[in-house]
């Protein structure tokens, strides 16, 4: 009846009595456009930081082994093409720290097609629990923005893991970051997981998860999973 009184399918609200009419059918169509845009720019990981339905990606090969490109306290594998790479020490005779790890260990997602590095650092130290050795990486981390931790595991070793906003390379622009400290017996180590802007770091985010799932004791070599 309504839109035969007032002739809504031709757009024409100047018979009497349709004022009324005319303000509800602007406010929906304005209701029903809004409402899409919304759903249309809102990231299905909004509404989960975590994002713990993701699968890990195959693994190739390991590092942490003593003949693999970095020497860790820890052995883990890592995904196709990520390449990773042992820091040096600069030419003051030391390597990047923060907090009471340094940095010794970067794996570069560049060859498979991301911006964005896997870095590894670590410690001898075997005094602090999982969660002071994050407390102690995250103190020295600039710009962060909404942290949320968890305990949670790294293979069968106690973890505590952040994940949180950082500066991003546009003005006004935050991008989300994760960090993952890990109690071993040999000392502890902090995975950690940027990327160029948030896209790319949910990218690369199955091969973290690849790399939190698959940690254990250093062996003697990194061979390539079968």
């Amino acid at each position: 009846m309504i839109m035969t009184r007032c002739n809504l399918t031709r757009l024409s609200f100047n018979r009497p009595g349709c004022g009324m009419h005319r303000t509800l059918f602007f406010r929906l169509v304005a209701f029903i456009l809004v409402g899409g845009s919304i759903a249309a720019c809102t990231s299905p990981s909004d509404g989960d930081s975590w994002q713990d339905d993701l699968a890990p990606v195959p693994a190739t090969t390991t590092v942490g082994g003593s003949n693999s490109a970095c020497r860790l306290p820890v052995t883990f594998d890592i995904a196709e093409s990520w390449v990773p790479e042992t820091v040096d020490a600069d030419e003051r005779g030391g390597t990047p720290g923060q907090g009471t790890v340094s940095l010794a260990c970067e794996i570069d997602a560049k060859p498979a097609g991301h911006a964005g590095f896997l870095r590894v650092w670590a410690s001898e130290d075997t005094k602090l629990d999982s969660r002071e050795v994050l407390n102690g990486y995250m103190a020295e981390e600039t710009g962060v923005e909404e942290p949320t931790y968890r305990e949670t595991k790294a293979g069968p070793f106690p973890a505590t893991e952040v994940t949180y906003l950082k500066p991003g390379a546009a003005e006004a622009e935050t991008k989300r970051e994760r960090a993952l400290a890990v109690e071993l017996p040999q000392g502890s180590v902090v995975l950690q997981l940027g990327g160029l802007d948030t896209r790319e770091h949910e990218n690369m985010l199955p091969a973290y998860v690849l790399a939190r799932n698959t940690m254990r004791d250093s062996i003697t070599s990194a061979q390539p999973v079968p």
